[in-house]
């Protein structure tokens, strides 16, 4: 189990490391020029220019400039905003706490209702398997910014429950603020969640061993719990690591529908104002969260299935 744990833990510094080059270059290397932002629609003289240029260290060598941010990322300074001056890290980490909490809502309503909607249909074949496999099939077609667009008409102007955008101060008020956005990402989640869980019960259920014990007269109860459930949870593990990764960059999409100030909203920002330092953090937190995900995701199933350790020491 150690083993497989440095080998995750060093999975993730790779990816971490190469994605940095792949951000860094590919932003700086994009058409336009950071120090525009500054200036404007103003026609700033060459030595103004220059000036700036110097200031943001956009005169150095790319490699160097690359060099100089990683150096800084691993002391724990990511820089300053080009547009306001602030720390990176106080923009991002201020936004940070309100996505993670989003995020986490969201998946409390995948998990309950995926794997509720999934169970019911492995469970009971026939008219509701095929209901629900209708709303499964509803639910997954229809875009995060097209379930926003529906619940805000829907609960919010017309009746009023929730706020159309923003949040309002205190823990109670970024609750109530963060519901309807919530169930905009959870939505497309839930259905896929639901399929994956249906699949994998229905599967095991069909498996010889399981139709003996049934055959020989053990508890249903049983038979589910120590031979059906137990069995289908790696892919019901991995579905639910994928989805949470998922959730961070499809939050892009719904804070900026919802105006919550998350770090999906503080991204559009950044990338229109041409704000690269903080385009770059938010970048590898994406990266950061989608992989660690995956390996916390791999790490329970290791510990639900012991032949995946064995596996992770031959590896």
């Amino acid at each position: 189990m150690g083993r497989l744990l440095l080998h995750r833990l060093g999975g993730l510094l790779t990816t971490l490391l190469l994605s940095s080059v792949v951000i860094f270059g590919s932003l700086y290397l994009a058409p336009g020029s950071p120090e525009n932002v500054l200036f404007g629609s103003r026609a700033p003289s060459a030595a103004a220019r220059a000036a700036v240029r110097h200031q943001l260290h956009l005169d150095r060598p790319l490699p160097v400039r690359y060099w100089d941010w990683l150096t800084g990322v691993l002391h724990g300074d990511l820089g300053s905003s080009m547009v306001t001056g602030q720390s990176v890290a106080s923009r991002v980490g201020s936004g940070l706490v309100t996505t993670l909490l989003l995020v986490g809502i969201s998946m409390v309503l995948v998990v309950l209702l995926g794997l509720g909607l999934g169970t019911v249909a492995a469970l009971r074949p026939g008219r509701i398997d095929a209901a629900a496999n209708a709303a499964t099939s509803l639910s997954v077609t229809v875009p995060p910014f097209v379930a926003s667009t529906v619940l805000i008409s829907v609960f919010s102007v017309k009746l009023g429950w929730f706020p159309a955008s923003g949040i309002q101060p205190g823990l109670l008020g970024r609750l109530h603020g963060l519901v309807l956005p919530a169930c905009a990402l959870a939505l497309v989640s839930c259905g896929f969640l639901a399929r994956v869980t249906r699949n994998a019960l229905r599967e095991q259920l069909d498996r010889e061993h399981v139709q003996t014990a049934l055959v020989r007269g053990l508890p249903r109860r049983v038979v589910l719990r120590d031979h059906v459930f137990r069995n289908a949870l790696p892919p019901i593990i991995t579905a639910v690591g994928l989805l949470t990764a998922g959730l961070f960059a499809s939050t892009l999409v719904v804070e900026s529908a919802f105006a919550v100030p998350g770090i999906g909203l503080l991204t559009i920002q950044s990338v229109a104002q041409k704000d690269f330092p903080v385009v770059q953090a938010v970048a590898l937190l994406l990266v950061a969260a989608f992989v660690l995900c995956n390996a916390v995701s791999d790490l329970v199933q290791a510990l639900i299935d012991p032949r995946l350790r064995t596996v992770g020491r031959t590896a």
